[in-house]
């Protein structure tokens, strides 16, 4: 499934590859599909690893910032995180950097697989908490660890306006498009974000959330690993059931403009990945489309 105008194709022939040329030992272990996000391919290799490979050179810098960071990350939080064990260099056939990494058990959190979601926020939260808590370790925006979920809304304004647009053509009736852009003007309309900057995971959406027995279990690509203000950290909570979200919120003890905030920045995720994957991606359209019209039902609430 090609995604991007400027993607590199991969198949199992070139993971072989590029394993034989690099690491020759695990060249002959059994490899499968492990799953394709918008960024990135995965292969599993064995039991225990997991190949990863960025789609486009624009990507392709998180790869580098995982291989330096997760290292360091991983010893200071109490969930498992992705432990890479190979930092991959680019050939003729994938110019690229890739990764491998161990493989973490566990499935995606959906409602075959949480127990009780209520506690399942609680516990997101509490991740969440501790990370934003680690030292940043002398890192700053400025060392390759800048993405705009980190920063302020308004310069994001021009390029949500015409996914916004692009929605009420596309969604039609379907979606109410005006009422998200009233929520996403009202959010540009508060005092910018204040405090200290953190680390940031940026994607904390539920294929990004494993789950053993009923409860949260590890955190998976960090791909959007960033320093920044928080609010867009909690953006993803409205891919999560109601119970969750509260949950989450009562945790945090977040205020009305944080939430306000992170509201504006699943609003902008959204808008902008019906815009870009709707005719490449289906699945993933869906699952914005249901983002959206979780935060106007949950707007409608309260």
């Amino acid at each position: 499934m090609t995604l991007h105008a400027n993607e590199i194709p991969v198949d199992e022939t070139l993971v072989r590859s590029l394993l034989k040329a690099q690491r020759a030992e695990w060249a002959d272990l059994p490899l499968s599909p492990a799953g394709a996000g918008t960024d990135n391919t995965m292969f599993r290799l064995g039991d225990d690893l997991l190949v990863r490979l960025p789609r486009t050179a624009d990507t392709g810098h998180s790869v580098r910032k995982e291989q330096q960071w997760l290292p360091r990350l991983a010893p200071l939080l109490t969930h498992p995180i992705p432990e890479p064990v190979h930092a991959g260099t680019p050939t003729n056939a994938f110019p690229l950097a890739w990764s491998v990494y161990r493989w973490i058990d566990g499935a995606e959190a959906g409602p075959d697989t949480v127990r009780d979601w209520a506690a399942f926020g609680a516990d997101l939260a509490t991740v969440v908490r501790e990370f934003h808590r680690i030292d940043l370790m002398g890192a700053t925006r400025a060392d390759g660890l800048s993405w705009y979920r980190g920063g302020s809304l308004g310069p994001c304004d021009p390029w949500v306006g015409r996914a916004l647009d692009d929605c009420r053509t596309t969604m039609g009736s379907e979606l109410d498009v005006d009422a998200l852009e009233q929520l996403w003007q009202a959010a540009l309309a508060l005092p910018e974000p204040s405090g200290t900057h953190v680390w940031l995971h940026g994607d904390l959406k539920p294929t990004n959330l494993l789950v053993r027995e009923g409860k949260l279990h590890a955190v998976i690509d960090f791909g959007g690993l960033s320093v920044g203000f928080p609010d867009a950290e909690h953006s993803t909570l409205w891919d999560l059931p109601p119970q969750a979200r509260q949950a989450y919120w009562d945790n945090m003890n977040l205020d009305d403009m944080t939430w306000a905030r992170a509201r504006a920045w699943a609003i902008a995720v959204g808008v902008s990945g019906i815009s870009y994957y709707w005719r490449t991606f289906p699945a993933f359209v869906t699952e914005c489309r249901a983002r959206l019209q979780a935060i106007l039902t949950d707007a409608a609430a309260r």
